[in-house]
């Protein structure tokens, strides 16, 4: 499980460090694709893999599903940490996340996401105002 959120910087090769409690869960590589709020998600080999298992069938029609796996395929970059930990973000992923020289590596849950920092303070901002709703309409199910 990813949780927390840890401030970085890129270096000149585009590279970022993993922080160190997460490496050993992304040994085995990662895959890195655009985010839906302008970031990058960065998933372990295996969730990534449950991730193509779970979109090669289900309740989409066979054109919406092959849109869907178009946009997230097309826009992936398999990717294995270096042996300090770092991992490279490809130019067109960090031009699509507005990734200059800071990163914010944030935990979600069973994958990673990694922001621009001063779009992550406003993504922050309104993920904390909506939390408490999502969580009561929870609560009266």
């Amino acid at each position: 499980m990813f949780f927390g959120e840890f401030d970085y910087k890129i270096d000149e090769k585009g590279r970022v460090s993993v922080p160190p409690r997460f490496r050993r869960e992304l040994e085995e590589g990662v895959v890195l694709t655009t985010g839906i709020e302008k970031c990058i998600t960065v998933y372990p080999l295996s969730e990534w893999t449950k991730l193509a298992a779970d979109l090669t069938t289900g309740a989409l029609s066979p054109s919406k599903l092959r849109r869907l796996n178009r946009a997230i395929f097309a826009t992936a970059f398999n990717v294995n940490p270096d042996g300090q930990g770092r991992i490279a973000i490809p130019a067109p992923l960090r031009q699509y996340a507005g990734i200059g020289d800071e990163v914010v590596v944030v935990g979600a849950n069973n994958y990673l996401e990694l922001w621009d920092k001063a779009s992550w303070e406003a993504e922050k901002a309104i993920s904390q105002e909506q939390t408490w709703q999502i969580i009561e309409s929870l609560e009266k199910r």
